[in-house]
């Protein structure tokens, strides 16, 4: 299988950035893990501060992938462009947040993409990737 890791703004940052929220693991650190977990699927990874390379990452990687992990970060709760991304594409797309969105600020309550995506993997932590993959191992192999 081939999935594509989609990360949007400041997550960049990871490792760095309110290690209490995000943990002290950067994104680098943490695909060596994931990719030596899932050792016979090829995992990409792109991370964008900026919403029009997300939306064109999307629809690139919907051509050439078997699902997509998508973290839009604060785009979450306010990119229809994004939202709209994820419903033009025909491979699935799982959102995911680090931390629990519902534990957090209310503007941070309401996903505008998660109506649109497979399903999402909300408050685990950077573990939620790994959930992420799993489960669209599980979409793909009930295809059939």
């Amino acid at each position: 299988m081939k999935i594509q890791i989609i990360n949007g703004p400041n997550l960049n940052l990871l490792g760095d950035r309110e290690k209490e929220i995000y943990g002290d693991i950067g994104m680098t650190e943490y695909l060596k893990i994931i990719r030596e977990h899932f050792k016979d699927f090829q995992i990409d990874y792109y991370q964008s501060n900026i919403e029009g390379e997300l939306i064109d990452k999307i629809q690139e990687a919907a051509k050439i992938s078997d699902g997509i992990v998508l973290n839009s970060g604060g785009y979450t709760h306010t990119s229809v462009a994004i939202r709209d991304a994820v419903a033009s594409v025909s491979c699935p797309v799982v959102e995911v947040h680090i931390s629990n969105i519902y534990n957090r600020e209310n503007f941070r309550h309401s996903s505008l993409i998660a109506p649109k995506c497979k399903g999402s993997i909300i408050g685990f932590g950077l573990d939620g990737y790994r959930l992420a993959v799993e489960s669209l191992r599980f979409i793909q192999s009930n295809k059939s």
